[in-house]
């Protein structure tokens, strides 16, 4: 019987969640999903994310992919009953079908996340926003964020004692822009990124921003590949996964 793997196109918020990938101690997103497909399909499952999102951090557009030994799925269907069936923080978009050896982590070419700040205390976006306290320089900290275009090795920005056997990424986009009047957004493109890569590149702008620290500095810490010379990491609940894009030739339908 034929084996055929598909994507799954979803989001999640975050808050209730140690993460995408199963923990030992805590319940994660992709267990959820791995448990509603077996619900569904009568069989153990398994699911591999594009990539890991740390505890809190959310997803407007995370994708995984999972094989079925069986007849074609009706992905419409498939996406419809997952919905029933998981928890009301966690949505599909769609499932669809993908060449055997198509890869949700290894095959994305490039990945997206935004960051969220605010200057202002509000009760309703405290799980999404990080708030700041104090004036900061954007302008300086896009000047600092314009270097990491000219790095590869981003260690300094890696959570230490990772699996991953290179810390090289190609950045190709990464900016601060102003949403309202009390919200900002960092807006970071890359073909990958290191556990926590995104947190720390963040806490290490906002010590820029506050004056802490030069653009130069900023630069400095990228070039010395130390983690222990960057800020520290800026809270996972303002983190969303926005994006994760393919070759079009992984899709059959």
């Amino acid at each position: 019987m034929a084996t055929q793997r598909y994507f799954i196109y979803l989001a999640y918020d975050g808050t209730n969640y140690h993460g995408w990938q199963i923990q030992p101690n805590g319940i994660s997103v992709q267990e959820c999903l791995m448990k509603a497909l077996a619900t569904f399909l009568r069989r153990e499952i398994e699911v591999i994310g594009a990539g890991r999102t740390d505890a809190g951090v959310h997803a407007t557009l995370m994708v995984a992919h999972f094989d079925f030994e069986g007849d074609a799925l009706d992905v419409e269907l498939v996406a419809d009953k997952l919905n029933r069936l998981l928890p009301p923080d966690i949505s599909v978009y769609q499932v669809r079908r993908v060449k055997s050896d198509a890869h949700a982590r290894f095959d994305a070419t490039a990945r997206t996340y935004k960051y969220y700040i605010t200057t202002s205390k509000n009760p309703f976006n405290r799980q999404y926003r990080c708030r700041i306290h104090g004036n900061l320089d954007f302008k300086r900290m896009n000047e600092a964020a314009q270097e990491l275009f000219d790095y590869s090795d981003f260690t300094s920005f890696s959570k230490l004692h990772t699996d991953v056997r290179t810390n090289i990424c190609r950045i190709t986009m990464a900016e601060w822009t102003q949403v309202d009047e009390v919200t900002w957004v960092f807006t970071i493109r890359a073909d990958r990124f290191l556990r926590n890569m995104v947190r720390a590149i963040v806490g290490t702008l906002l010590e820029v921003g506050r004056g802490k620290m030069t653009v130069q500095d900023f630069k400095q810490v990228i070039e010395l590949q130390d983690r222990g010379k960057a800020g520290t990491s800026a809270p996972g609940q303002a983190l969303f996964l926005v994006n994760v894009e393919y070759p079009e030739n992984l899709f059959i339908d």
